[in-house]
């Protein structure tokens, strides 16, 4: 499971700087996962080739664009309320054309146009290359559907834009699909197998933001840990690569170390790691160099053996909590997140108490934490009844939550008195007077904004906290800067 973007619920419709000669209106609005938002930067670079400008009116637009979200059933409730205002629009424009995208159209595929009527075009996760022929058969009047998974689409050649950037944060995608078959999950099948992109492609869209300002990158991934480039092919082929493709191979940890040298003045994060695949290496890139941010998301899902065995996770409690230990004994000053889902099928008030106290052990600085939902064509909702009361997954999960907030504000007092490094994002929504950044660490710093501006880097003595924020003053600029 992705991590999701929690102030983006309600979704985000995108905009960038128009094109003089493009006359068109494209509206895009995107929800779930930091890879849907990088998606969506893909297909308006695409769409802007074919004479559309974003805008932020829906009522004006030409063409209306959902990025969509299968992970949990709200999700795609949000979604068709959305589709509803989309369509009471179209009756007053009726040539408005709406289509729909990402992993939701690629779970109910030809639903949308055949039984619902609600859409003019449904375009998978690997099919936005093909979007400008899907509007020509929305042109001549005929539905639109591509929802091809591919082996080897991973959009490198695309120079992605920035929608509603604040010219300091990037995302870029270093992998595509996942082939971690958890039960749960719905990503293998909206999203397919896992591949990997070139690493040249990725180095020169760095390249590209560097030189364009900005300070921050995250690369992204399904399971960036399971990143490996070896000219050619699925992961699971490598073994039968030649030996020279083998010896040349690209893994995460080489491609991070090389991020960070190559960028000494960029501060690079990733998303999302999967715990049976980050190996010590990457662990040891990260304390090796100060420009890659001492953070991590580590989705656990539950703190008992055998519910992660029915979730066919591929590690125990044993050993993520091993993998957690060795994590904090190479970089004490970590900041750890997680996934967790209570109420999975068969899960007894033991196996609740087991990811209770594996939080305790863990100490998250925060988490993204969800009772189960039962996504139609998971083995989960094939091979398991869903047989934990709707009332005992609400009470486990406040339990939960109670506790992270906990957890989290020890974890944030941590910082009090403490000079952190911060790079500036935004205003504060708070106050026109504070800036509002992120520490190494993930934690929102917010300061009285003095002469500093967006996208520098600045020193901040923490003087109180909440459990999310940290309040402080600045002493000057880091050596970032």
């Amino acid at each position: 499971m992705e991590k999701v973007i929690e102030e983006n619920k309600q979704g985000t419709s995108l905009v960038l700087e128009p094109q003089k000669n493009n006359t068109k209106k494209l509206f895009i609005e995107s929800y779930g996962c930091q890879m849907n938002f990088s998606d969506s930067e893909i297909v308006a670079s695409i769409l802007s080739d074919q004479g559309y400008n974003t805008t932020q009116n829906l009522e004006e637009a030409d063409l209306v664009l959902v990025n969509t979200c299968s992970i949990r059933d709200k999700a795609e409730q949000t979604v068709r309320k959305r589709l509803e205002k989309y369509n009471a629009i179209k009756k007053i424009n009726p040539s408005m054309k709406v289509g729909v995208l990402g992993c939701m159209a690629e779970r109910l595929k030809s639903k949308f146009l055949e039984e619902e009527k609600i859409v003019d075009m449904v375009v998978g996760p690997d099919a936005y290359k093909d979007i400008p022929n899907l509007l020509k058969e929305v042109g001549e009047g005929r539905d639109a559907i591509n929802v091809i998974l591919s082996k080897e689409e991973t959009y490198g050649d695309i120079s992605p834009v920035r929608l509603n950037s604040n010219g300091v944060t990037a995302f870029v995608s270093i992998t595509r699909g996942c082939d971690n078959m958890c039960t749960f999950c719905v990503v293998p099948f909206t999203r397919g197998r896992e591949r990997s992109r070139d690493p040249q492609s990725i180095i020169s869209e760095i390249k590209d933001l560097s030189e364009k300002g900005f300070k921050e990158v995250t690369l992204l991934g399904q399971n960036v840990d399971s990143y490996l480039w070896y000219g050619g092919g699925l992961k699971k082929d490598f073994e039968k690569a030649t030996e020279m493709q083998k010896a040349t191979a690209v893994d995460f940890a080489q491609l991070l170390d090389t991020c960070a040298t190559l960028f000494p003045k960029m501060r690079f994060r990733f998303s999302t790691s999967n715990p049976q695949d980050m190996h010590d290496e990457v662990i040891h890139v990260m304390a090796k160099h100060h420009n890659i941010c001492k953070y991590i998301h580590l989705p656990v899902q539950s703190g008992s053996t055998r519910i992660l065995q029915e979730m066919n996770r591929q590690h125990t409690r044993e050993e993520y909590m091993d993998l957690v230990d060795r994590i904090y004994k190479i970089i004490p000053e970590i900041s750890l997140s997680q996934d967790m889902i209570t109420g999975f099928p068969t899960e007894t008030e033991e196996d609740h108490k087991d990811t209770l106290s594996l939080m305790e052990h863990v100490n998250y600085d925060f988490g993204y934490m969800f009772a189960y939902s039962e996504r139609p064509g998971t083995m989960a909702a094939r091979k398991m009844e869903d047989d934990v009361p709707e009332e005992v997954k609400k009470r486990r999960l406040q339990e939960i939550v109670d506790l992270q907030q906990k957890i989290s504000l020890v974890r944030t007092q941590r910082f009090v008195n403490q000079t952190v490094e911060v790079l500036i994002e935004k205003a504060s929504k708070r106050s026109e007077d504070y800036w509002s950044g992120r520490n190494s660490q993930n934690t929102t710093v917010v300061f009285p904004k003095g002469d500093y501006k967006v996208g520098d880097f600045v020193l901040v003595k923490v003087t109180d906290c909440t459990s999310a924020t940290l309040i402080g003053e600045a002493v000057g600029f880091s050596e970032m800067q």
